[in-house]
């Protein structure tokens, strides 16, 4: 396997109903040796609130689809891991960002759920749920498991990583920031539908869901 290309500025469309996933842990914040269990083991990567308001200010329907099977393992509840989400969607609103919904699966590997990525059980609820045509997102990750999943699920993915081993056709950038660079027209659409889209989408805020199917 080559690494991915590193690929133009703007040459990475988002289609008209499409949104823009973000895996979390490596994406939004750093990875850790162990799990997020709660808010002090959170820490945002550099440049990813900046993203976040770039792409805000692009009118982009993000949406943040993450494994997170310390719930699955007893090191975290269902609803201290909503907690987390929730906060970290309130820091990006502070920053000028906007996550309009945290899609996470609490299964374990073990557990051979649909909605664990590589799967795209993730995926295919957030697109039923929120109107999505997922044939023109983009899901940005930095694992296998996240390219393997946009791929299935008909997404084009962006990967975030140093070294990742990658077919070399997958777009590739260091960080969040930089990948955002690589999309064309995140919002989709222009013009007085994307601002009906943004408004759609403001009364609600965040919406967190945290189970997937079983």
């Amino acid at each position: 396997m080559l690494l991915g290309r590193v690929t133009a500025p703007g040459s990475v469309p988002v289609g008209r109903d499409g949104a823009v996933f973000l895996d979390r842990d490596g994406v939004i914040n750093r990875r850790r040796s162990g799990h997020v269990t709660c808010w002090s083991d959170f820490s945002f990567m550099p440049g990813a609130l900046r993203a976040l308001r770039l792409l805000a200010a692009a009118g982009a329907h993000v949406v943040v689809v993450t494994n997170q099977s310390a719930v699955g393992r007893g090191l975290l509840t269902a609803e201290g891991l909503a907690a987390i989400h929730a906060r970290m969607a309130r820091v990006a609103a502070r920053a000028g960002g906007e996550i309009a919904a945290v899609y996470a699966c609490p299964h374990t590997p073990e557990a051979g759920c649909g909605c664990r990525k590589p799967g795209i059980g993730l995926l295919s609820r957030a697109a039923g749920d929120r109107g999505i045509d997922l044939r023109g997102s983009v899901l940005i990750g930095d694992s296998p498991s996240d390219v393997e999943a946009a791929r299935a699920a008909g997404c084009r993915p962006i990967a975030v990583a140093d070294a990742l081993p990658l077919p070399v056709e997958i777009p590739c950038a260091p960080d969040l920031l930089h990948a955002v660079a690589l999309l064309a027209n995140p919002g989709g659409v222009m013009g007085p539908e994307r601002e009906r889209r943004r408004a759609d989408r403001a009364g609600g805020g965040v919406w967190v869901r945290e189970r997937g199917p079983a």
